[in-house]
């Protein structure tokens, strides 16, 4: 089985499409295989934590990121619904710092994306409910949680639903601005 990755805008953030077998039946395709990653990426990673959220529409969870030395990569996927997820590149010296790229995850497109050390990281319910999955290649350390504002001006991320309609944790209503974020990822 081959999985086809695509580069984002983004250096490092990549598109991993599965290759999905279909019959009569149903569907089958790996949702991780470490060798095939690593030959289709270049990459080797080692995941130590895999996470389900389940959320309705209009759920946003983010920006967040954990900062060093506890920083996490991810490889993020729909089960079921969809979402639109959003990385931004939190990376000093990245020609791309504080850009962001957002991609649909879907159950039907199967998509996948990598989302490197060095990037915050959100995602909006655009379906009625979602099963949002990721695999961590660092524990979750509540002490080195960290976040951006979601409508943060200066990143411009242009959600595609009414911000009436967009449903926040406590915390992720208080977190700060990027102008006021002194990053400790370094490219």
């Amino acid at each position: 089985m081959k999985i086809k990755v695509r580069q984002t805008s983004i250096e490092g953030l990549i598109v991993i499409e599965p290759h999905v077998f279909c019959d009569g039946r149903g569907y089958f395709f790996e949702s991780f295989n470490a060798s095939e990653f690593a030959e289709a990426t270049g990459l080797e990673v080692s995941f130590v934590q895999d996470n389900q959220a389940l959320s309705q529409y209009g759920v946003l969870r983010g920006l967040h990121f954990q900062l060093p030395p506890h920083s996490q990569a991810k490889l993020v996927s729909v089960v079921r619904g969809k979402v639109l997820d959003v990385a931004v590149d939190l990376r000093k010296g990245s020609p791309t710092y504080g850009r962001y790229e957002a991609v649909e995850l879907s159950e039907d497109n199967h998509l996948q994306v990598y989302i490197p050390h060095g990037f915050a990281h959100g995602y909006l319910v655009l379906s009625e409910t979602a099963l949002f999955q990721y695999k961590c290649d660092s524990f979750y350390a509540p002490q080195s949680e960290g976040g951006l504002a979601w409508d943060d001006p200066d990143i411009g991320i242009e959600w595609p639903i009414d911000r009436q309609d967009i449903l926040l944790s406590e915390k992720d209503r208080k977190r700060g601005l990027f102008i006021d974020f002194d990053t400790p990822f370094k490219i």
